[in-house]
């Protein structure tokens, strides 16, 4: 997988036809995976391909159990209804985000939709063994009884630097890893191919697909969670990755001098000085309930709270200025704890978050709460696994 481009995946050799068949497949595909149901009509004037072309591109994905036609579509139109084209309710992929405090697993089906979702608390941070004992024992469970599923891979959201080439988890700091072979070790003990990448880039990944991102072209993404804060960013269309894949580690920005200790060896960094931990307590939740965190922040009145509040938030400008001030994104999208802190400090008066940006930077930059909310990672992991499937279908499934 590119380096470059996680939404890239070169096509097979053969001839110059067979490539251009291949083309079109994923074009047809991705659209229905993106947009959802779209009339054949609709895939037509979107691809610009003749209506026998897009028919025979149908017919082939029908073949492979990727789509599902409805040839009889409710009528409303003016003249003969052009068939629905939709993906196959039972392709999906299994996708897996370790945090310090739970595994959490999910099944993800074409078209971003999270099907089933479990989490397996743990009380501490574990080795990238027993992670991956109890993803399989998650997985196992999540399945059983299910008929009828087509599994196409298994996606990793690692809260840590991950080789794309390979999925190996460079540091996750918060767990004590290094160099540690995760997607080759999932793939060993679940028999499925595996993909692996940093949680943030993935939750950037789907927000853009399916989310707050989406149809945006520069934008920067910041989430946190359990395990700390990371985001991306997209410039011009595409997501930056960095040479091997590392960038956007918003959560080693610095942002104290006379900081605390971060798990990474450096003082003041943003996500020693910001932790979903600390911001739950002040609310009197546990980790658990942190999709409960802004709805208890915004109701908050004790003054321990609101001092938190405020200090956590202040820090998190000083990123966000950073942020918006190297990249010049027109939107900021807030996921995890973050946006939960975002709609607390805002609810009790605090200053806007870009409020200290360069002027002409800030001009026209909105910020925005992520959309897909807890399910942001599962379906970006995912993303990994479709991406490959939607670039050659039939190569793909014949792996």
């Amino acid at each position: 997988m590119s380096a470059t481009d996680l939404s890239t995946v070169r096509p097979a050799s053969g001839g110059a036809t067979d490539a251009l068949r291949r083309s079109n497949l994923a074009t047809v595909l991705g659209l229905v995976h993106r947009e959802g149901a779209l009339s054949r009509s609709e895939l037509t004037h979107r691809t610009g391909l003749n209506r026998s072309t897009v028919g025979d591109l149908v017919s082939e994905l029908t073949g492979l159990g990727l789509v599902e036609v409805d040839e009889a579509p409710a009528a409303g139109g003016r003249g003969r209804p052009s068939p629905l084209v939709r993906a196959a309710d039972n392709v999906a992929a299994i996708a897996i985000n370790p945090e310090v405090d739970a595994v959490i697993v999910g099944l993800v089906g074409l078209g971003g939709r999270v099907l089933k979702r479990v989490r397996i608390e743990t009380p501490s941070a574990r080795s990238a063994a027993q992670t991956v004992t109890l993803a399989s024992a998650g997985i196992a469970g999540m399945l059983a009884g299910e008929t009828g599923i087509r599994i196409v891979g298994l996606g990793v959201a690692v809260p840590g630097q991950v080789r794309l080439s390979d999925g190996m988890v460079r540091e996750a700091t918060h767990f004590g890893w290094v160099d540690e072979p995760l997607a080759e070790l999932l793939e060993q003990a679940t028999g499925h191919r595996v993909w692996a990448a940093n949680a943030a880039v993935l939750g950037l990944r789907a927000e853009s697909a399916f989310g707050a991102g989406r149809g945006v072209d520069d934008l920067v993404y910041m989430i946190g969670g359990a395990s700390g804060i990371g985001g991306g960013g997209i410039s011009g269309g595409r997501l930056l990755t960095g040479a091997a894949g590392y960038a956007g580690e918003f959560g080693h920005t610095f942002v104290r001098s006379d900081g605390r200790q971060c798990s990474c060896g450096s003082r003041g960094c943003l996500e020693a000085e910001v932790t979903q931990a600390e911001l739950l307590a002040a609310v009197g939740l546990a980790s658990a309930d942190a999709a409960s965190l802004a709805e208890r922040l915004v109701a908050a009145d004790d003054r321990a709270a609101l001092a938190e509040v405020a200090r956590a938030y202040e820090y998190v400008r000083i990123a966000a200025r950073n942020a918006v001030n190297v990249f010049n994104p027109s939107v900021v999208v807030l996921g995890g704890f973050l946006a939960a802190l975002y709609r607390g400090a805002t609810a009790h008066g605090a200053p806007d978050l870009l409020g200290e940006v360069v002027h002409s930077s800030r001009e026209g930059v909105t910020v925005v709460e992520a959309e897909l909310g807890t399910d942001q990672l599962l379906i970006g992991a995912a993303e990994l696994v479709f991406a490959e499937l939607i670039a050659d279908p039939a190569r793909a499934l014949a792996a």
